[in-house]
């Protein structure tokens, strides 16, 4: 584990010195992560973009990227997009990624199962904004918006999620 790294801990996600509080998916860390089972991934996963809210904040980073209001993200494993940046409307499942509530103002995107997604193995694992301390996502990393925030220009593409 490098300096760069994020390391999740049971005290929460450690960087820069810091352990910044966060919460998981609500089926805890798995081996066998499969779509919709709330897990978050057990291994070492690289951060491979980075998506903000033009309309909500700053560019947090040069790297990052704006969600713009048609920009969806698929979980539905009949979809040939399956675990990928969709356009809405769009003839399958997926999520919204400009939404009403600010979880996906600012999210990081990891390389679980992408680019190439084996159907069923669970679709995106983001680091985005909690909706409570001690409450659990579907199998993302989840931060404060504060801490999301600082942590953002800190980080690089080369650094990786670490889920022991």
């Amino acid at each position: 584990m490098g300096p760069r790294d994020l390391v999740l801990t049971p005290m929460g996600l450690r960087f820069g010195g810091r352990v910044l509080p966060c919460t998981i998916g609500r089926g805890g860390v798995t081996d066998r992560k499969r779509e919709g089972d709330g897990a978050t991934p057990r291994g070492v996963h690289r951060l491979v973009g980075m998506l903000y809210r033009p309309d909500r904040m700053a560019r947090p980073a040069d790297w990052a990227l704006p969600i713009r209001p048609r920009d969806g993200w698929s979980d539905d494993v009949r979809d040939p997009d399956y675990n990928l940046m969709v356009t809405r409307p769009h003839g399958f499942g997926h999520e919204r990624l400009w939404r009403a509530d600010p979880l996906y103002d600012l999210v990081i995107l990891t390389d679980w199962n992408w680019p190439s997604a084996r159907k069923g193995a669970g679709s995106a694992i983001f680091i985005h904004q909690w909706r409570g301390p001690g409450r659990a996502t579907e199998g993302c990393v989840a931060l404060s918006r504060a801490d999301l925030r600082w942590l953002a220009p800190r980080i690089r593409y080369e650094t990786r999620l670490i889920v022991v």
